[in-house]
């Protein structure tokens, strides 16, 4: 029996995406087993990105060592002080915020039995009763709910300090250690090992640092607006809005949503639509001026893709999946290109023109730069 060449064809292209499949299974299996290493990692690296830049700027007057050391505890102080800050501004508004909240749920209440929604007056106060029964019977759940978020808070410690732990390393000897695992490959691997973890690493640090100016750029927006239109907490809300623009297209409206709730409860209906306008603004602004001008030179994935990439990440990590997946794709999509680009130079086996970065080391070998700024000798 004679089979098709369009059949032979799609029966080789369906195994070998079988293979594929159950790699990626497994790797993302591995992962979800360890995923407190993973984001540890992630975190690191993270830090590493940011803080490289300045690790640099000091390391010409200070032994690397130190350098490390004091950017790390610059930046640690920094952030202490910016939640002290965060906690103060909360602390000294806190009785002014429950009379305006209190005045503010009030005023929502007669707003909602007015037209048009003419709500029944019982409605409202049969749902406050609901709630405080349902507190008082499920106190127990409740308290161990607590518990298990107190567990959870030990975990994101660990995280966190074992992300520290990991930077340290990173800024002061990234490269040797890039280096390292470059030199365990086969010798025909390295090059493009090296290739592909140099553009990786790129794109990586590129995104890190336009995603950080992105949040800060709306988080600066954000506070300036809700602090001259009165809404209380304004610097709690910028801080929010700093953390949400991590997870592209989603985080920031969900942000200025929250601001929005709070606009309604302390100052009115009008305070609350300005706000909402202000979601549209700076979703503008976002899209179309920030991220064209700042992330295009590193990262160039069309919309839809970020917008996939994020939900799906999402659906497999929930919020930290949507936070990691468009780096992730990002990488993997410069990755690829590079290789991509090699290969259609003629570098296929080693051959051909050497890919930019990569020297002769002057005695029959080649030193291939890495990510990290070391150079890594490949024997030929």
């Amino acid at each position: 029996m004679r089979v098709s060449p369009v059949l032979r064809s799609a029966a080789a292209h369906a195994w070998r995406l079988l293979v594929v499949a159950v790699a990626v299974y497994a790797v993302f299996a591995v992962l979800g087993r360890f995923h407190e290493l993973g984001v540890a990692l992630f975190l690191g690296m993270v830090v590493t990105a940011l803080l490289r830049p300045l690790v640099g700027l000091l390391a010409r007057p200070l032994p690397r060592a130190l350098a490390v050391a004091v950017a790390l505890v610059a930046s640690i102080l920094l952030v202490l002080g910016v939640l002290v800050l965060v906690g103060e501004a909360v602390a000294g508004q806190r009785r002014v915020l429950v009379e305006e909240f209190v005045a503010g749920v009030d005023r929502i209440e007669r707003w909602l039995e007015g037209p048009p929604f003419r709500l029944d007056p019982h409605a409202l106060t049969d749902l406050q009763s609901r709630i405080g029964d349902f507190l008082s019977r499920n106190r127990s759940t409740l308290l161990s709910t607590a518990l298990t978020g107190a567990g959870k808070l030990v975990e994101v410690v660990t995280v966190c300090a074992l992300a520290l732990f990991c930077s340290v390393f990173f800024l002061h000897s990234g490269g040797s250690q890039w280096a390292w695992f470059c030199a365990q490959l086969p010798a025909g691997a390295r090059p493009r090992t090296a290739l592909a973890g140099r553009t990786a690493w790129r794109t990586f640090t590129g995104y890190t640092h336009g995603i950080v100016l992105v949040a800060a750029t709306n988080a600066v927006l954000v506070g300036l607006a809700l602090f001259l239109l009165g809404v209380p907490l304004s610097l709690p809300l910028a801080l929010l809005e700093f953390f949400a623009a991590f997870v592209p297209l989603i985080g920031s409206p969900v942000a200025l949503a929250v601001a929005a709730v709070v606009a309604l409860a302390a100052k009115g209906p009008v305070t609350a639509a300005i706000v909402v306008a202000l979601i549209v603004v700076i979703g503008q602004i976002e899209g179309h001026v920030l991220h064209p001008l700042v992330m295009s030179w590193a990262v160039r994935l069309h919309p839809v893709v970020v917008a996939l990439s994020v939900i799906g990440g999402a659906i497999a990590a929930g919020v930290l999946g949507a936070v990691v997946a468009v780096p992730l794709v990002s990488v993997l999509w410069a990755v690829r290109q590079a290789l991509r680009h090699q290969d259609g130079d003629g570098t296929r086996g080693g051959a051909g023109p050497r890919p930019h970065g990569d020297e002769d080391d002057g005695d029959g070998g080649r030193a291939v730069r890495l990510p990290g700024g070391a150079d890594h000798r490949v024997s030929h």
